[in-house]
């Protein structure tokens, strides 16, 4: 079981776990770029999580990472997610579509073992389609009939 699993159940998750397994997802060089991926991705996601699962998420996030999340403003409307990946994008130095993408996948990969599925999948029940993959999850479309 990792740190992050093991500290789940009770919010005892550090940020160093957070940032060491978003610098281990994204296979960055140094502690501090994973640190600012982590930085720049969650704030960006806090402005488009609302309702319980924003209060929801914020407790299951290490302290420093919940601030992140809380303290943007909700959107009126959540971006779509290549408008999410180009939100961030503009946000960090010299990234691109691709390492914007590369950068968001990174730390939402991490964030269903940090706290758990069901609140993951609640998340992105709140947010329109197309952000599953950033999280590293399939994304399922209903069957037409």
């Amino acid at each position: 079981m990792s740190a992050l699993s093991a500290d789940r159940a009770t919010r005892t998750a550090r940020w160093s776990d957070l940032v060491d397994a978003v610098r281990e997802a994204g296979q960055y060089a140094t502690t501090a770029k994973a640190e600012r991926v982590v930085r720049v991705v969650l704030s960006t996601l806090g402005g488009h999580v609302t309702g319980d699962e924003r209060v929801d998420l914020a407790r299951a996030l290490p302290e420093e990472a919940a601030r992140l999340v809380a303290s943007r403003i909700p959107l009126n409307r959540p971006l779509t997610a290549p408008e999410f990946v180009d939100a961030v994008a503009g946000r960090i130095e010299g990234a691109t579509p691709a390492t914007a993408r590369w950068d968001v996948s990174s730390v939402l990969s991490v964030l269903p073992e940090l706290v758990g599925d069901e609140l993951v999948d609640r998340v992105l029940d709140r947010l329109p389609s197309g952000y599953a993959l950033l999280f590293g999850k399939a994304e399922l479309t209903p069957a037409a009939a």
